[in-house]
């Protein structure tokens, strides 16, 4: 079963990459036709790869070509919204990614087991056995697969029906910060002590490959110490984005559970990735995951989520009387150098106010609602 998955995944990224250059090679030609009916669409690329098929690509699962080319429109569609967090370009897949991978919407949860749809002509097929997940029920939709550190994992998304948050009568809103978020009851770390000390790890084990790289250059990554690290490393990668996810996930819940209203800032994080440390720090703090996330829970449960245009003055309106700070009085990054404040210090100039700017911000956000 080892083999078949990893053919699997193989046969993923070629429908992938074929497809990809496909539309590409379509969208040129409509360009130099100037005939905008040429243009590529995902039914398109699907029907001619579909009809080009080789014989050999009978012996596999139909619905991964299908699944990748459905995935690749998807990808298409995002591009031209700048938005979303990981906006860009599609790109083609390389078989040198740690991660390989590939989807199926006919799998199976039969005795605890995984069972995957039984391409043409293969005998030798097994259900999979797989740990903490025994007892599932609902609607099973696409099953991804992927194989990463010589381990293959499953994502089991479920068909439920889910049913409304009763009304609390509260609102809240949200300040997300480098390392932590502000809201009205207080403030969450994001970048606990334990996460520090992975990415700690983490930079240990890629100065040990870059030096790897630097004395044996490509034949580095065919020795076994070199692969022995890097193994460790996509581990430790793997836990620090679990411990990530892990607590966006259950702040979003706490949100949605004790508050109608939510308020959030419609941050352009792209923008804000001046440098590389400021970029490392954005990364880490994952503002564009924990809106996607709040985004969702809040149209299951029935939740109203607010937010801020991007010109809001949050951090520069005083949250007391409504001044707010311009030209040289405003509060950097730095503090101000005009009046000697602190980064953290809201000092208003015109009522004389004094307070944390994070929880000023907050309040401005929470006027919102």
């Amino acid at each position: 079963m080892r083999k078949h998955l990893d053919k699997l995944c193989d046969y993923r990224r070629y429908c992938w990459n074929q497809g990809l250059a496909l539309w590409n090679a379509m969208y040129d030609e409509s360009l130099i036709m100037d005939d905008k009916k040429l243009y590529p669409n995902e039914r398109k690329v699907r029907n001619t790869l579909v009809a080009d098929k080789a014989d050999w690509q009978y012996n596999l699962s139909a619905r991964c070509l299908q699944l990748a080319i459905s995935d690749l429109g998807k990808a298409w569609q995002n591009f031209f919204n700048k938005a979303l967090p990981d906006w860009g370009m599609p790109h083609f897949k390389s078989k040198k990614e740690p991660r390989q991978g590939f989807k199926t919407d006919r799998a199976k949860v039969v005795n605890g087991k995984l069972r995957l749809d039984k391409p043409r002509g293969v005998k030798e097929w097994a259900d999979i056995k797989m740990v903490g997940a025994k007892s599932l029920e609902g609607d099973l939709k696409v099953v991804s697969v992927f194989h990463e550190n010589n381990k293959y994992w499953a994502t089991l998304p479920f068909g439920v029906n889910v049913t409304k948050k009763p009304a609390t009568n509260f609102k809240t809103a949200v300040d997300v910060n480098v390392g932590h978020m502000n809201y009205t009851e207080g403030k969450v770390n994001t970048y606990p002590k334990r996460l520090r000390k992975l990415y700690e790890r983490i930079k240990h084990y890629q100065r040990q490959l870059a030096r790897k790289r630097i004395v044996n250059g490509k034949e580095a990554s065919q020795s076994n110490n070199y692969l022995v690290t890097k193994a460790k490393l996509q581990r430790d990668y793997r836990k620090a984005t679990n411990i990530q996810h892990d607590l966006i996930q259950k702040f979003t819940t706490k949100l949605i559970n004790e508050n109608d209203t939510v308020v959030i800032e419609d941050l352009a994080v792209k923008n804000m990735q001046m440098s590389h440390v400021a970029s490392k720090g954005l990364q880490r703090s994952m503002f564009g995951y924990f809106r996607q996330v709040l985004t969702y829970k809040c149209e299951w449960y029935g939740r109203k989520l607010i937010l801020a245009d991007r010109i809001y003055p949050s951090t520069q309106r005083c949250s007391d009387c409504g001044h707010i700070k311009t030209k040289e009085d405003k509060i950097t990054l730095a503090g101000n150098q005009k009046h000697h404040t602190k980064h953290n210090e809201y000092i208003c100039y015109e009522c004389g106010a004094v307070m944390d700017r994070d929880e000023n911000a907050v309040q401005n956000l929470l006027a919102l609602a």
